[in-house]
Order: C-alpha cells, then sequence, then structure tokens
C-alpha cells in the first residue's frame, strides 16, 4: 500500500493559522492537482477537523475520517469514520482492493502516519505566503531523509514539489 502525503504549505511551513483554517490560500493550480492525485489513489485520509473544515466528503473518492471522538454514521456513501490505527486502515484498504491512499491531514493524523513509517511519498506545494504562526506539517518530532524526484512550478509562484521518502525503516 503507497501512502502520499498530499499537502501544501506556506513558505514558513504552516498549513492553516489554525485547525479551522479553510485551505483557501492555495492557487486554482494547487487545487487542479490536489484533485488529480487524490482522485489518482482513489482514497484520502484525513482527520475529523480536516473534514469539518472541508465541509463534505470529496467526491469519486473514498473519504477516510480518522477521530478519536464518538463515530459518526456517514450520510455520504463515501465516508467512513474510524479510531483504527493507521497500519489498520491501511490493510483494511489493502483488503477493499486499494493500493494508494492520499494522506491529506491534518499535522497530527499526519504525524501518526510518521510515527509508524507509513508515508512512502510526499507532494507539497509551496505557496509565496508567511502566517508566522499556525499547525505546522506535523506536531511530532519528525526525522525523514527525502529525494526530489520532481519539482514543477504553479500558479502565483507556488512550487509543486514531489519527494520519495528515503528507507522507512
Amino acid at each position: 500500500m503507497k501512502t502520499i502525503l498530499v499537502m501544501a504549505t506556506t513558505l514558513d511551513g504552516k498549513i492553516g493559522r489554525d485547525p479551522d483554517h479553510p485551505v483557501d490560500w492555495t492557487g486554482k493550480e494547487d487545487k487542479k492537482t490536489f484533485v488529480r492525485l487524490t482522485k489518482d489513489a482513489g482514497v484520502v485520509i484525513m482527520g475529523r477537523k480536516t473534514f469539518d473544515t472541508m465541509g463534505r466528503s470529496l467526491p469519486d473518492r473514498k473519504n477516510i475520517v480518522m477521530t478519536r471522538g464518538k463515530i459518526k454514521t456517514a450520510s455520504d456513501g463515501n465516508v467512513v469514520f474510524t479510531s483504527q490505527p493507521p497500519g489498520d486502515i491501511l490493510e483494511s484498504l489493502a483488503l477493499q482492493g486499494h493500493d494508494t491512499v492520499a494522506l491529506i491531514g491534518g499535522a497530527q493524523v499526519n504525524s501518526l502516519f510518521l510515527r509508524e513509517k507509513l508515508i512512502d511519498e510526499i507532494c507539497l506545494t509551496i505557496v509565496p505566503k508567511i502566517f508566522g504562526t499556525g499547525l505546522s506539517l506535523f506536531n511530532d518530532e519528525a526525522d525523514l531523509d527525502l529525494e526530489l524526484d520532481s519539482m514543477q512550478q504553479l500558479d502565483q509562484g507556488s512550487l509543486l514539489l514531489h519527494y520519495s521518502v528515503k528507507d522507512r525503516r
């Protein structure tokens, strides 16, 4: 199972000003790239705060929402709420025939996958903005060696960087 972290950050590494901050600060090309990458994966995994901030499920993709709270029943057949750990989620998805997932945040969920060494690739859009304070890509100590696979300039001066995680041991 391949796990691709798909995120946008400011130049100072922030994914939002606070947990309720919508991702309305990236450009059109970043949004198109996000849709393409997540539809190609077929499955998106996110935390409940990220799901609530989006306000709806992402169509044409299975939406897995990780939560520590009470498991909700989704009215949308594309949404599954779970309190399972990351490895169990991936194992279940593999049994359902999925081979790739897009991890779309937030920092706490990203850190859970990082801790279990389950991130294979990172697609990161760097947006030329600075928030100064806010949420980081991870909310835990991180130690990852990455290899740059590609770099692409997007609109409004943004850069899309695609990395492979080297040696996940």
